[in-house]
């Protein structure tokens, strides 16, 4: 099939000009934009691939703790019929796991020392159902929790704060007092620490105490649960499955998923992304926009080739398509280098991180301050397809006044002094 001789012409201007001196320059400038679209392009994909991967970290971690949806009972008070409420739960196709919990706040204390700390009644036996924290303290720290004994999992941070061990003693201080005639008398109940736990997340590190569901009832006088945790086949499903199970459940409940939970973090993560995403866009709009400069003395350059065409019969249109044709190749080279350097390294991060930590003698993440030792990596086709398609974009866009100079030389004029 016969190719249009635009397409000929503006890939032989894209690559002509290195083996001769007068247009050694131009394809300089041209190779440097064809290079910074590419080095644009692979920064916007391995930075949002880095901050995807801390997202999915951190939101990993969080949903250790975390069930994916939670129905609990208005002010805290018990659930009218928990067993009810969990076979409408469970009759959901959406849903692999459900589990009973009570969840109210309290004081923890060790001698001086007082800490505010949320407090979740929980069953041992099913709560591996819908955390993955559960599953991993399910040989070391939650089968110690045995109805009447008052036992406590604490979090790793709660338990340096106060200074206990697995063993120790705290004073659990609750929320409501009892009345006496001498006033409000605040109640006290003696737990004995029992594990620790720790989630990577400081949050509930530093503030969550787990204990039986049955002794949490006890010290905090409820008839029952106050909530069932949830969790289901799909994380991302988590609003939808959040308001079918609203119109399927005969109590009025409340229900909260788990990005409602957390709704600030997750809103400040997208905004930081579409920052990112703004700030290192403008890198592709330079690069793409030195093809403005690259066409221009192109177009000064083949004068006389653009005179010579017109007086054999070719069309403005076909004079502008070649330098849109020479400016977009530019583009598409750059463009799919980019993506290639970018996927590379994205890919392949937990290789070169660790090999340039070796090479300079640092590390990029401590364990001690960020909990995790490697980078962590999630390339998305979200990203990627928008990167590329706007890196091509402006790459026709920056290709389109040049040209149409092209197109407007009057060819009297540009071979008067030929």
């Amino acid at each position: 099939m016969q190719l249009p001789y635009e397409l000929i012409l503006g890939w032989r201007y894209t690559r002509a000009g290195r083996a001769t001196r007068r247009n050694g320059f131009i394809s300089f400038i041209s190779g440097v934009s064809m290079l910074g679209i590419a080095l644009g392009v692979a920064a916007l994909i391995i930075v949002l691939s880095v901050m995807n991967g801390f997202q999915k970290e951190v939101r990993d971690r969080m949903l250790g703790v975390v069930s994916h949806i939670e129905i609990f009972a208005p002010n805290g008070e018990a659930l009218p019929d928990a067993a009810r409420t969990l076979t409408q739960v469970r009759a959901n196709p959406a849903v692999i796991g459900a589990a009973p919990f009570i969840a109210t706040q309290a004081l923890l204390a060790r001698g001086e020392d007082m800490k505010g700390t949320l407090v979740r009644g929980i069953d041992p036996a099913r709560e591996g159902e819908v955390t993955d924290l559960a599953l991993e303290l399910k040989n070391t720290g939650l089968n110690r929790l045995t109805p009447g004994e008052f036992g406590v999992v604490l979090g790793a941070e709660l338990a340096r704060s106060l200074g206990v061990i697995a063993g120790d003693k705290v004073t659990l201080v609750a929320p409501s007092g009892q009345v006496t005639p001498a006033g409000v008398v605040p109640r006290l109940k003696q737990m004995t620490v029992v594990g620790t736990f720790d989630s990577g997340h400081f949050e509930y590190d530093s503030g969550l105490v787990l204990m039986h569901i049955e002794d949490a009832a006890r010290i905090f006088r409820l008839e029952g649960p106050s909530g069932v945790r949830v969790k289901l086949r799909d994380l991302h499903q988590a609003r939808e499955v959040a308001a079918q199970l609203a119109g399927s459940l005969t109590d009025n409940l409340l229900i909260r998923d788990w990005t409602r939970q957390n709704r600030t973090w997750f809103a400040a993560v997208q905004l930081e992304k579409r920052m990112m995403f703004i700030i290192l866009t403008l890198i592709v709009a330079v690069a793409a926009f030195n093809l403005v400069s690259t066409l221009v003395m192109t177009v000064t350059d083949k004068r006389a080739d653009i005179a010579i065409l017109r007086t054999l019969g070719a069309s403005p249109a076909s004079i502008m398509g070649i330098f849109v044709v020479q400016g977009a190749m530019v583009g598409v080279i750059g463009t799919l280098a980019g993506l290639a350097l970018g996927l590379g390294v994205a890919f392949n991060i937990d290789v070169i991180v660790p090999a340039l930590e070796q090479l300079l003698g640092a590390s990029f993440l401590p364990r001690d301050i960020y909990l995790i030792s490697r980078m962590p990596s999630d390339p998305q086709q979200a990203d990627i397809v928008p990167i590329a398609a706007i890196s091509l974009v402006l790459a026709f866009v920056a290709t389109l006044y040049p040209s149409w100079r092209a197109s407007r030389v009057n060819p009297a004029e540009a071979l008067r002094y030929e």
